[in-house]
């Protein structure tokens, strides 16, 4: 027993009756009911997978126009599908063996997956070059997990000849490989986060016990949030993605891992000024109980502002993202807080926070940092400032228009290969057809205003025949089929469908078909919907991303009852987005060779660092307001940045490594979202919060705080 030990049992024993139990009893009752809640949600959490859709055409708002298309083409082909093309070459052309074995694989295709397809494999159709052949294979699923295991068998028959190349292109080959990517989520990505996180608290802490207290609290947030998440998507009250679930995974750990570290610096120093583990944390947990409730908030309420995206990926990001905040804040304020309380001192092992000790912050970095930004604060703003202007000069290499689909790998894809294969021998779009839907009396003008086009390389009636089937003679060549009066043409582009510039060929066919009188035309497909997914992403940053700025700093105001330090808050935290999307541009392009960004990416990177960037300034400001109150204005600002300089900066390094965890998953938008979140949370605490914020608010003085009595010098 150490001598600490002795101190909290003789100077502040727990009182005698039912006051010294209620302190043991209130944390236990806690621990208990947290293993209940996750006792029972925890299970579900491993079954997210089963209820995600990674479809775009599930996204899309019921307005747009390839959802219109989309509708009306169920009723020529009864269901929805998704074309796998599977490509067969030789580079010395194409055997009588090879021909044979493609004919067998049709047969085989046929017979073993024909519960899967909607009708028979149609081809096989060859190059004129002699070299390439193509079946095409129309799979009644589009989700990404239903069309795995079917492309898996395509895969592995085709494959099966030496010197004969095969591979799976198409929606379907791509579908499944998107969904590959994404069950890595379940596993590899939570083991690569949960040992950073650990590896990082053990650096932090020195500490045998207190890492795995803090993980272990976030873990149960995160079955929680995952098990809620299950419930709610199973049944249909909100759309979960792979990109959500990935983003909820970090967030949670990330997020539930910097309240976590906030509480316990604060109770380390309250149990230097108190002798009873309880009593200490009841102080400590008051003074940070504010400054979460804030941080989180705003964090909850950022992501709920994705509620009025028109994408429902994006919608589904809001809920999901915002439940799994809701789980982080109710651990770490609840359970983590129970167990401290019931360890004491313990946790700490073996620097326990002695009662009456000194605290090292004064004389360590931080206090020296503080005692330069006091010194040359207006330098210090200035300097700093400029640079991030100077970093966000690279804005001019941030392409977030749009991304291929074949360029969404980080890695090669077999769906990759097939498409650049299928391309170098048929028309780009072959097999998988953009679809005009207009009213059949006008078939004649759409048909030609279609051909007449530019990147169109065929463009036919739908007549239910197969294509390359074989009439018998005498049987009249089938007319177009007609269903309410609406027919549907097939046009196949010389672009791939899933690239960038299909964008353009679908915004000149809209025009072309719109102009035709009474023809109601629309344009739908494949190619469409990308592209549509794009244009609505775009709209979606330039309604969200002010609203998210607005209900920022209206928190701001309500917690630091001030106008101008919120609006100083929000100024550096846009700056800092700025400049890190700046570093970003010049890191995809020039070191990274992405070949650009979705149009969702500038959205999803706004959210997550101004709300995690204001967490910081909320962690920082809240301690300066109390500090001020206390010494006044300027050594208060000094002394709020000293004592939360070492638990900021930890926060900071676990959310920026549990977000680049995410650059494990094979994608191109993981890994830009894993960059630049870890880079602008690091410039954030680095240099914002540590140097500019703090200079910018001494520089400012007492205004600051206008109109609150701090303002007026009464604390």
């Amino acid at each position: 027993m150490t001598a600490v030990d002795d101190v909290e049992r003789t100077v502040a024993p727990p009182p005698a009756g039912t006051g010294g139990i209620v302190r043991w009893l209130v944390p236990a009752l806690a621990i208990i009911a947290w293993l209940v809640v996750g006792g029972s949600l925890g299970p579900l959490a491993a079954k997210t997978s089963d209820v995600q859709k990674n479809d775009n055409s599930s996204y899309l708002p019921q307005s747009a126009e390839s959802t219109r298309a989309q509708n009306l083409l169920t009723g020529f082909t009864k269901a929805q599908s998704s074309a796998a093309i599977v490509v067969y070459t030789r580079a010395s052309g194409l055997t009588a063996a090879d021909r044979q074995k493609i004919e067998g694989d049709k047969r085989d295709f046929g017979g073993e997956l024909g519960p899967q397809l909607v009708g028979l494999p149609q081809g096989p159709f060859y190059s004129r070059d002699g070299q390439a052949a193509e079946l095409i294979l129309q799979f009644a699923a589009t989700d990404p997990n239903a069309l795995g295991d079917g492309v898996q068998v395509i895969r592995a028959q085709a494959k099966n000849t030496p010197g004969l190349s095969a591979n799976v292109a198409g929606p379907a080959g791509l579908f499944a490989d998107f969904g590959a990517a994404f069950k890595g989520i379940d596993g590899v990505l939570l083991v690569v986060t949960g040992i950073i996180v650990l590896v990082i608290l053990i650096l932090v802490y020195r500490s045998p016990i207190l890492p795995f207290v803090v993980l272990g609290s976030a873990a149960f947030a995160l079955a929680v949030a995952n098990g809620a998440v299950y419930l709610l998507a199973k049944h249909n009250l909100v759309t979960l993605t792979g990109q959500s679930q990935g983003i909820l995974d970090v967030l949670v750990l990330g997020a539930g891992t910097d309240y976590a570290l906030l509480l316990v610096s604060r109770y380390r120093e309250e149990l230097r000024r108190y002798p009873g583990r309880f009593q200490a944390m009841r102080v400590a947990w008051r003074a940070v109980l504010a400054p979460v409730l804030a941080s989180g908030g705003t964090v909850i309420v950022a992501l709920l502002c994705l509620l009025l995206s028109d994408l429902k990926s994006n919608q589904s990001l809001g809920p999901v993202g915002g439940l799994g905040i809701v789980a982080a804040l109710l651990a770490m304020l609840t359970l983590l807080p129970a167990v401290l309380a019931l360890i004491g001192r313990t946790a700490f092992f073996p620097f326990r926070p002695h009662f009456q000790s000194h605290p090292a912050e004064e004389h360590g970095v931080w206090g020296r940092i503080a005692r330069t930004v006091g010194r040359r604060a207006r330098w210090v703003w200035i300097v700093t400032a400029v640079v991030l202007l100077a970093m966000s000069a690279g804005l001019y290499r941030l392409n977030a228009n749009g991304i291929a689909l074949d360029r969404s790998f980080v890695t090669t894809q077999d769906s990759t290969v097939g498409q650049k294969v299928l391309g170098e021998h048929f028309p780009a779009g072959t097999g998988n057809p953009t679809v005009v839907i207009a009213r059949a009396d006008q078939l004649g003008p759409v048909l030609d205003a279609v051909r007449q086009t530019g990147g169109v390389a065929q463009a036919v009636p739908y007549t239910g025949v197969p294509d390359g089937a074989v009439l018998p003679p005498g049987v009249p060549a089938p007319k177009p089929v007609v269903v309410d009066g609406n027919v549907r043409i097939d046009v196949t582009l010389d672009t791939a469908p899933d690239s960038t510039a299909s964008h353009g060929v679908i915004r000149a066919l809209r025009t072309s078909v719109h102009a035709v009188p009474d023809a109601q035309a629309k344009v739908g497909g494949f190619s469409a919907i990308n592209m549509d997914v794009q244009d609505t992403a775009k709209r979606d940053r330039s309604l969200i991303i002010p609203l998210v700025l607005i209900v920022v700093f209206l928190i701001l105001v309500l917690l630091l009852r001030s106008f101008l330090a919120p609006l100083a808050l929000i100024a550096t935290v846009v700056l800092s987005f700025l400049a890190t999307l700046g570093a970003s541009g010049f890191v995809f392009r020039d070191v990274f060779h992405f070949a650009g960004a979705d149009s969702a990416f500038p959205l999803f990177a706004f959210v997550f660092l101004v709300a995690l960037g204001v967490d910081y300034n909320i962690f920082l400001m809240t301690r300066v307001r109390e500090e001020a109150a206390k010494r006044g204005h300027r050594a208060g600002t000094l002394a709020g940045l000293t004592v939360t300089g070492g638990v900021i900066t930890s926060a900071g390094l676990v959310l920026a490594s549990t977000f680049a965890a995410l650059s494990v998953l094979p994608l191109v938008f993981l890994a830009e979202l894993a960059f630049t979140v870890a880079f602008g949370v690091l410039l954030d605490t680095l240099i914002v919060r540590s140097l500019l914020v703090p200079a910018l608010t001494v520089e400012m003085g007492r205004v600051s705080w206008w109109p609150s009595r701090l303002w007026r010098g009464q604390p």
